[in-house]
């Protein structure tokens, strides 16, 4: 995440203090929207059905389900324009140690499914193939950070890795451009190479740092709507836990939903996709939404020690397991 996103998050919480909502309003207050980090995708199908099987109704909520327009789902869940939004461990560690009060709530995919891909014939297996090759970057302080831990591992030595800029560039296109490889998510842009009959060779952070496997995507709040209304995040929680459950167990009526309410998906995609994340969300978690305090340390002092934080996480305050259906610590 970029520090000047950062300046304009703390300026939206300050100048928006006084339009939080109080406790008073916030318990007769049944309409919520929740902002998704990105365009709809099966990182977001347990919304979808949450809404479509009335779970929401049936603990009496009417969610609104938007994307991000200008400010992003952490901006405006941090300044109380939003109860709720996707967020990822990465933002929230970073947010909170700038004070602005965001709180992750559950976790949506139980391990980090992201890793560095490349097309099989430029020959990359390991970190170490990363040297002389051309990196697309996405903008984010992290991703040299990352590489150079994995390669390190490896033996190898992120200085010798071209790094190009390519934005929100999808991966297809820019890898065409002269790019070897770039940072995915398999869930999706993976599944999608495949649908392509394009094979990837995969680098996952998972198979070469603990510290590496965090939380991405999470449901995050407010820190001030769980002070003024547990009640109302409860019964949301609530919900989105049986949404998430019902795309567990039926993956295919699940990604149905889905394309019912996004009708410009493509569909091969998001039935391909919702199969392979259905064993994912949960893993091997006690239930869906659990998270760990070892998680939450292990990346925040990776990024300390990395020099992304400008001081230590308080680890325990960036998420909470209290408001899932069977809530513990």
């Amino acid at each position: 995440m970029k520090k000047v996103f950062l300046s304009i998050l703390t300026l939206l919480v300050l100048t928006s203090c006084s339009n939080s909502a109080t406790p008073s309003s916030e318990k007769s207050k049944k309409t919520v929207t929740v902002v998704l980090d990105w365009t709809p995708n099966t990182n977001h199908t347990g919304l979808y059905v949450a809404k479509e099987k009335g779970y929401f109704k049936d603990n009496g909520l009417n969610v609104e389900i938007i994307t991000p327009g200008e400010s992003s789902a952490d901006a405006l869940v941090a300044a109380g324009k939003a109860e709720f939004g996707i967020s990822y461990q990465e933002n929230i560690t970073q947010a909170r140690t700038e004070g602005i009060p965001l709180v992750s709530i559950a976790a949506i995919i139980q391990h980090n499914t992201s890793g560095f891909a490349s097309p099989v014939e430029k020959n990359i297996q390991s970190p170490k193939d990363f040297e002389g090759k051309t990196y697309g970057a996405f903008g984010s302080e992290v991703e040299k950070s990352v590489l150079n831990s994995l390669m390190n591992i490896d033996g190898g030595n992120v200085k010798n890795i071209d790094f190009l800029n390519i934005g929100n560039t999808d991966y297809f296109t820019a890898i065409k451009q002269n790019i070897d490889f770039a940072w995915i998510y398999y869930g999706w842009t993976g599944v999608e190479a495949e649908l392509r009959g394009e094979k990837l060779n995969m680098i996952y952070l998972t198979d070469y740092s603990e510290n590496l496997d965090y939380y991405t995507p999470v449901l995050a709040t407010n820190e001030k709507l769980i002070q003024s209304n547990p009640t109302l995040i409860k019964s949301f929680v609530q919900a989105v836990s049986k949404g998430y459950e019902y795309s567990i167990q039926s993956p295919d009526e699940a990604a149905t939903i889905l394309l019912k309410a996004e009708p410009d998906l493509d569909k091969d995609l998001v039935k391909k996709s919702q199969e392979w994340l259905a064993s994912k969300y949960q893993d091997d978690a006690d239930h869906w939404g659990m998270q760990k305090l070892s998680v939450w340390e292990n990346y925040a002092n990776w990024m300390y020690d990395n020099k992304l934080l400008s001081r230590k996480l308080d680890a325990k305050k960036a998420f909470t397991n209290e408001f899932l259906p069977k809530g513990d610590e």
